[in-house]
């Protein structure tokens, strides 16, 4: 039987009633971009504001892409009880200097590209990180609504962990992320384009429907 409750983070949040809805839908994480070129884009007082209406136990995540220390320390001052996530080409020492937890992306290639990704260097390099977020390498970094190969890896290898470590991202749907679950079986799986009406607008329904699959790929026997 499994056990196991896939964790469910949803990115790009930038109103009030689209957070709400989160909530209500039953996210354990949400995530603001504080990235200016996209369309998703807060500023750290508008993710302050945000993240204050957040109940206990649902964690606020600040996305970052190639930011200054003190573009950093403007979020966190903002929102003390983040995670930070980096998402551009910052070293592990860039990472770690921020002096709080925080999530790595590895920006996977689309099509057969994606089993040239050496993941497991990636992962041991950035051993620091509480999780790897797994997305696909999208101009724009993030939220193109494209997914990788999810057979290009070795999930249950030690490096990689994938059940306590890993985060599935990158084109997920209530249509498609049940199958993702069930092929990688992650700790979490992060959501953007696959619950909105619009960019930066997300979608009740589509919200609700998604953590339904999820639950569902939970209910699922695991494969030994």
């Amino acid at each position: 039987m499994n056990t196991h409750r896939t964790r469910i983070k949803i990115c790009g949040l930038t109103r009030e009633a689209d957070l709400d809805a989160a909530v209500r839908a039953g996210a354990d994480a949400v995530g603001f971009v504080l990235y200016e070129q996209s369309p998703r884009y807060v500023t750290a007082e508008r993710a302050g504001a945000l993240a204050r209406r957040l109940p206990a136990f649902v964690t606020p995540v600040l996305l970052f892409v190639n930011a200054s220390t003190e573009h950093i320390q403007r979020g966190v001052d903002a929102v003390p009880q983040a995670l930070l996530q980096f998402h551009g080409d910052e070293t592990p020492a860039y990472c770690e200097a921020a002096g709080r937890p925080y999530l790595r992306a590895a920006r996977i290639p689309t099509g057969p590209a994606g089993a040239g990704f050496d993941l497991l260097k990636y992962a041991s390099d950035h051993s620091a990180a509480q999780a790897i977020l797994l997305d696909a390498h999208v101009e724009g970094y993030g939220g193109g609504g494209q997914s990788f190969d999810w057979t290009a890896f070795p999930w249950s290898h030690p490096l990689l962990n994938a059940s306590s470590r890993l985060v599935l991202s990158g084109g997920l749907t209530p249509a498609n992320v049940t199958d993702g679950i069930s092929r990688v079986r992650p700790w979490a799986v992060d959501v953007s384009s696959g619950v909105e009406a619009a960019k930066g607008i997300k979608d009740p329904d589509k919200m609700l429907a998604f953590v339904a699959a999820v639950r569902a790929a939970d209910a699922q026997p695991r494969q030994t």
